[in-house]
């Protein structure tokens, strides 16, 4: 694999590359990172499913998008957000006392950041020369927000959605996109004792993947908020599956 750096529609990026472009079976995995992580923080997941599986380096480009907002103004020196959270709520969470429910609203600044990753998608589509269900979206946390976000509103549907220890937002609205999808196969994965995005508002969120008859995976696992090795086990085995169900599909 080839790793690069640049910057795709105003948002910089860590891409990984197979040595040989095959487009014949190319597929893209956008890989987003949680509230609070180094932009390039899920690069090691690529690297894992890469050194793990020869298919997957020989066939799949990975590109980890950063967050556009420095937390530098807080003290989190290198972190990243897509928007700001509120802080004194969310360590409410890490407290035990009160877990976060996105439920009912739109994060302040999500629309702006998930427009800023469907733009991102589109100019990889053109870039890249594939049909949009060669695009898995996924992510973790709040990545895990913004991808699912988008993969509902995206004109064409991606081909799959990893959402890894994401949660339910905007209830409504993504019933309603979820229904008019059609089309999209979803993996999802939680810790059981997650203390910043409950495991309950998860078991939501996976009813209402079901409840819009999209296909759906799910994997609880003893755990925190975290990416365990069974998660990243089964997220190999869910690319690799999505890849054998849709070659030689060019635009």
């Amino acid at each position: 694999m080839r790793q690069t750096n640049k910057k795709i529609c105003n948002l910089r990026c860590t891409v990984f590359e197979p040595n040989i472009l095959n487009k014949e079976n190319l597929h893209l995995v956008i890989l987003c990172h949680g509230y609070g992580a180094p932009g390039n923080d899920l690069v090691s997941v690529g690297e894992f499913l890469c050194q793990k599986d020869s298919y997957i380096s020989e066939n799949f480009c990975f590109i980890f998008p950063e967050g556009p907002l420095t937390l530098d103004n807080i003290g989190l020196y290198g972190s990243r957000a897509w928007w700001n959270i509120d802080l004194i709520a969310h360590q409410r969470a890490i407290d035990g006392i009160d877990p976060r429910d996105y439920s009912k609203n739109i994060p302040n600044g999500m629309t702006l950041a998930s427009n800023m990753l469907m733009d991102l998608v589109s100019k990889i589509i053109l870039d890249y020369s594939v049909s949009s269900n060669r695009i898995i979206l996924g992510g973790f946390s709040q990545g895990s927000m913004i991808t699912t976000d988008v993969a509902l509103r995206m004109n064409e549907p991606p081909g799959g959605l990893i959402v890894m220890s994401g949660t339910l937002v905007c209830e409504e609205i993504w019933m309603d996109l979820a229904k008019k999808r059609g089309v999209l196969k979803i993996f999802q994965s939680h810790g059981k004792s997650d203390p910043l995005l409950s495991f309950v508002a998860a078991e939501r969120l996976r009813g209402l993947f079901l409840k819009a008859e999209l296909e759906h995976k799910f994997l609880p696992f003893d755990g925190f908020h975290e990416i365990t090795e069974s998660v990243l086990l089964y997220t190999s085995e869910f690319i690799k599956e999505f890849s054998n169900q849709n070659k030689t599909i060019l635009l």
